[in-house]
């Protein structure tokens, strides 16, 4: 025991002595678990670079005081240590751990599963099948690597001359695929401008100082030989030389419609359209085809159209009271105008011009239009019935006109069935003549009377079942029938009417035997 004791005394003094002679860092460093990397050989004699043993939440804050840009980028949210929400609150040991060695892994970065979303530059398109090693320089800092498109794709065909704002134009899909909305410049693309190449206009990929006019890059289109000036674009337009633009309806005072729209232009405008005035009537370049020889006026434009002269023009309804329809569209104007147009005035009922026509004998006040068309005398008389004291219904709908009207007179026709249908009365007028009270127009076995409806008789028992001829056994003009049951009955009585007319007292309507019980 003498022994250890005295060993031990040993080792105090020689720790004194040590720590007599030593520095505090020295003695940290007889304590540290194991060498730094290379970045941090240089500190690792100075422990309290890293670590603070009296407050160690400080750790790393520590760390940002010499990683500076790491820092920047937390207080920015950019990067990856920024804009990871993770890595831009944790503690930096967490991810990074020292005193592993010289050449130990600190970084300890997995590329397959690195999200490259929130770093400063998020892949898209082609990029996401790029080799790192593409972008990411060896012997570089990761965060060195460019973010512009033109420090990686310096090949540049512009050759500079429109900035180097490649994402403008390209997408991230493919350099041939473009986005460049030409619509936002001065010079929007129309028609067949949107299909021709860049190159078309833009020689040898100069895009600045273009020029818009027409005439800069189609004066070898130019038919008119400078005749017509240089604004092309009053009269063609983007999607094709042949097919003009110009709107001759609305910046002349004469509207093209019908040939007018198919000649050419020099076929009016002989000579330059924009100092020579041409008229506008008809007549100053059609006299020639005037057949009337000048009898109807110098309007052609009121009978005649612009499309041929053979189609009259003239719109008869709108421009007189006299509508033309039927056979008197396809009529010569001749055929009724027979004199000056502008002055004769023609009457315009029927009778006025059809009187021979009338076979009706009707006069001179018929109203021909009431029954006929002007399709023709006999085809779909438009007659409407239903105005007519008699609307046609049912099977009348679809009869002929002569089935009623035998002659060729319509007024003062009977409207009673039994006038027409007399042959057709089964009942022999036993049920009267109005035919209505229980038939439709729709058949006559269509019958819808309801006795007890219809009548102050209801039918009970056997009343029910008996024939109708059995009471109504006479022809009459309207039924009317005593209901008291000795008018029907009085061969029945036994009583030999000593018990009055009024059956109904004692029996009923199912059977005589049965006998009514009195109350007193």
């Amino acid at each position: 025991m003498r022994h250890n004791c005295f060993r031990l005394s040993i080792m105090i003094c020689l720790l004194l002595f040590v720590g007599a002679t030593a520095s505090a860092d020295s003695f940290e460093k007889l304590l540290m678990p194991g060498k730094v990397v290379n970045g941090h050989a240089k500190y690792e004699d100075n422990c309290n670079k890293c670590h603070d043993v009296t407050d160690k939440s400080r750790q790393r804050s520590l760390c940002l005081d010499c990683h500076e840009k790491i820092k920047a980028d937390i207080d920015k949210v950019t990067g990856y240590h920024g804009k990871h929400e993770a890595a831009s609150r944790q503690n930096c040991k967490l991810c990074h751990i020292d005193h592993e060695g010289r050449d130990a892994d600190i970084i300890k970065l997995d590329k397959r599963v690195f999200e490259h979303e929130y770093t400063d530059f998020k892949l898209q398109g082609a990029h996401v099948r790029v080799e790192c090693t593409q972008c990411h320089v060896e012997n570089k800092k990761y965060r060195e690597a460019p973010l512009q498109c033109y420090q990686c794709h310096d090949k540049n065909p512009h050759d500079k001359e429109i900035g180097k704002k490649c994402n403008s134009c390209h997408s991230q899909d493919s350099w041939k695929v473009f986005k460049f909305d030409h619509d936002k410049t001065k010079f929007a693309l129309k028609g067949r401008h949107k299909k021709i190449n860049c190159n078309s206009c833009h020689m040898n990929d100069r895009y600045k100082n273009t020029p818009r006019q027409c005439y800069s890059c189609h004066s070898v289109d130019d038919v008119h030989t400078g005749k017509n000036g240089k604004e092309c674009a009053k009269c063609h337009g983007v999607d094709d030389w042949k097919k003009t633009s110009f709107d001759h309806d609305k910046k002349t005072k004469f509207s093209l419609k019908g040939r007018h729209k198919t000649v050419s232009c020099a076929s009016c405008h002989v000579k330059n359209p924009y100092k020579v005035k041409i008229k506008k009537d008809c007549y100053s370049c059609h006299r020639s085809d005037d057949s009337h020889h000048g009898y109807y006026g110098k309007k052609c434009n009121d009978c005649h159209g612009v499309s041929r002269w053979g189609k009259i023009h003239f719109d008869h309804d709108r421009d007189t009271k006299y509508r033309l329809s039927g056979k008197h569209k396809q009529a010569q104007c001749v055929s009724c105008h027979k004199g000056y147009v502008y002055k004769e005035k023609l009457p315009t009922k029927c009778v006025d011009c059809h009187a021979i026509d009338n076979v009706h004998k009707s006069g001179k006040t018929a109203d021909c239009s009431e029954c006929h068309n002007t399709r023709s005398w006999v085809e779909k008389i438009s007659f409407d019935h239903d105005m007519s004291r008699f609307p046609l219904i049912g099977l009348h709908a679809i009869t002929a006109c002569d089935d009623c009207h035998l002659s060729k007179q319509y007024k003062n026709i009977s409207m009673k069935c039994n006038d027409c249908h007399k042959p057709d009365d089964v009942h022999k007028s036993r049920l009267g003549i109005k035919c209505e009270s229980c038939h439709n127009p729709n058949g006559w076995k269509y019958w819808r009377f309801d006795h007890a409806k219809d009548t102050r008789f209801k039918l009970t028992g056997v009343h029910d079942k008996i024939d109708c001829y059995d009471c109504h056994n006479q022809a009459v003009k309207e039924i009317s029938i005593d209901k008291s049951c000795g008018s029907c009955h009085q061969g029945d009585d036994p009583h030999n009417m000593q018990f009055g007319r009024q059956c109904e007292q004692c029996h009923d309507t199912e059977s005589f035997l049965h006998i009514k019980m009195f109350r007193r």
